[in-house]
């Protein structure tokens, strides 16, 4: 199952201070073993595996939650098969995994298609539950039509009973953690505008924009003003927080605050209304992680601050930041 033993590690959440301790190693053996140095023979490895499982998977302590996250599904829930996610066989309905944003489960114009009642029927037998925030690819006309209620603290809109929307500037409190929210970002790929559908010109403009290389989205069918926050649901967000102190265990966001998202691309993606407001939160607030999608990669930009796509990792076993 594990190569070596920093997969190993990985696997478990644990720090190298923590995984030493556990083990009755020291942090340099440890460390010369994560680089390949006077490596533990494979039977070692398999060993250290095998009782990793049974302390960690093979058993569920009452009260005790797992809480996974990852990012940007645009409505391809591959990553959710068994044969690739396979700690969730040792998972509950108590269990989380949280998609940072552009979940897209909710896409088709008016109602909800036959393939989209499948995904979702899927993923609701699936044996966790999925929390989400809302991306720039999302369809707000559809989500805003379900219930809001309350839930560990915050409000929720649940699309089926264990696939639940993570609504904006929330804060939940999950086995013991709090979780800030807020979801949404700016489209990037409009380079060619934004069509409205009852355009007389409609036709041809995008005839004429399907020759080109730019990229255009159509109103109300594939691009929603509403991917940007309102100013009440922004200073929900600030209300909510004071309401903490200003302080929480983890910030789950779609894009980044202004600096980290010039960081990223180098200067290339400019301030918007949101990723200010992320600005602002990030000055403002103490967390342990932030964890956002939207980039389309996977990258620790630094100790805090967490860029997810395709990879799943585990953010809570109450073992992990202790």
């Amino acid at each position: 199952m594990y190569q070596n033993i920093k997969e190993i590690r990985w696997a478990t959440g644990l720090s190298q201070k923590a995984f030493a301790e556990l083990y009755g190693i020291s942090i340099s053996t440890l460390r010369n073993w994560e680089q390949g140095s006077n490596s533990p023979a494979p039977y070692v490895i398999g060993l250290i595996a095998s009782m990793i499982k049974k302390i960690f998977f093979g058993f569920k302590r009452e009260g005790v939650i797992m809480i996974y996250i990852t990012g940007d599904c645009h409505g391809n829930f591959e990553r959710f098969n068994a044969s690739i996610f396979s700690e969730q066989n040792e998972m509950t309905k108590d269990d989380y995994v949280i998609i940072c944003g552009d979940f897209g489960g909710v896409w088709n114009k008016d109602e909800e298609s036959k393939m989209e009642t499948m995904i979702l029927d899927w993923l609701d037998c699936k044996p966790f539950t999925i929390l989400f925030v809302s991306g720039n690819h999302e369809n707000f006309d559809r989500l805003i039509t379900y219930p809001v209620e309350a839930w560990y603290g915050g409000k929720v809109q649940k699309i089926r009973p264990s696939v639940i929307h993570l609504m904006r500037g929330q804060v939940y409190e999950l086995d013991g953690k709090k979780i800030f929210s807020f979801g949404g970002a700016s489209s990037h790929d409009i380079d060619g505008g934004i069509l409205e559908l009852d355009d007389p010109d409609f036709k041809k403009k995008k005839k004429e924009l399907d020759k080109g290389w730019k990229p255009y989205r159509i109103n109300h069918l594939s691009w929603w003003k509403e991917e940007l926050p309102s100013v009440e649901e922004m200073e929900e967000g600030r209300k909510n927080l004071q309401k903490y102190n200003n302080e929480v265990d983890f910030i789950v966001t779609h894009c980044a605050s202004s600096s980290t998202a010039a960081l990223l691309s180098h200067g290339m993606y400019k301030p918007d209304l949101l990723t200010d407001y992320l600005e602002e939160i990030r000055q403002n607030v103490k967390f342990k992680k932030w964890f956002f999608g939207h980039y389309h990669d996977n990258r620790n930009v630094n100790t805090e601050e967490i860029l997810l796509w395709e990879q799943i990792i585990r953010i809570s076993y109450n073992r992990l930041y202790a």
